[in-house]
């Protein structure tokens, strides 16, 4: 199974590169995957540090939602 979590683009750089955040981790990932144009706010799907589809804001912010309360749940710091 793989897991893979939202993260908003926060820096576009060169080579298919961009710098995301990813509740609140700061990740450079690679977006040579994504065959559509990726701008600052957009929202990804990451694993293991590549892109690997992008999604709009409503789904992100309710899967960031999700994770957080699974996180409190678990009480995982």
């Amino acid at each position: 199974m793989c897991l893979a979590i939202p993260s908003k683009v926060v820096k576009i750089e060169e080579n298919d590169f961009a710098i995301v955040d990813t509740m609140g981790s700061k990740r450079k990932i690679s977006t040579m995957l994504i065959d559509e144009r990726i701008n600052i706010g957009d929202y990804l799907l990451i694993h293991v540090r590549y892109a690997m589809q992008k999604i709009n804001e409503d789904e992100a912010e309710e899967s960031l939602r999700l994770f957080r309360e699974i996180e409190n749940k678990l009480d995982i710091d």
